[in-house]
């Protein structure tokens, strides 16, 4: 396969787009613990701490995401420059180690899913055992 300037170039935009979903979700987490926490301080209850740690957890994957995807982008520039240098051999590895650190990525973005979703079934468990009782 013939590894020209425009083909570490599609990456570009779905590393992009990975990173704004992921800076979101950061987001979004960052938001839920200070809120959770500003609850935690005001009404103490020992519910909300296994909450937060597991929101700290998929915070540091998304933190590792977002480490990866930025490594990813950064190794794609670099293949750019090789090429672009006439150095095809050593484009072809960077480009390489590029899609490494993306599948990492994504890896990481799969298991920051798993535990969300974990998490859910955990509270709407614990809601369908109130139901029941009730």
């Amino acid at each position: 396969m013939e590894l020209t300037l425009t083909t570490p170039g599609l990456l570009f935009p779905t590393v992009s787009l990975l990173l704004l979903a992921f800076t979101n979700r950061f987001l979004a987490l960052a938001a839920l613990i200070r809120n959770m926490y500003a609850q935690y301080k005001t009404q103490p209850d020992p519910v909300l701490l296994p909450q937060i740690r597991n929101l700290q957890l998929r915070l540091r994957l998304i933190r590792d995401m977002q480490f990866l995807g930025v490594s990813s982008l950064f190794l794609c520039v670099v293949c750019m420059l090789l090429l672009f240098a006439g150095m095809r051999q050593a484009g072809e590895y960077v480009f390489v180690g590029s899609l490494l650190l993306m599948l990492g990525s994504l890896a990481l973005s799969i298991r920051e899913i798993q535990i969300s979703i974990r998490a859910l079934q955990i509270q709407l468990g614990d809601l369908e055992r109130e139901e029941r009782t009730r």
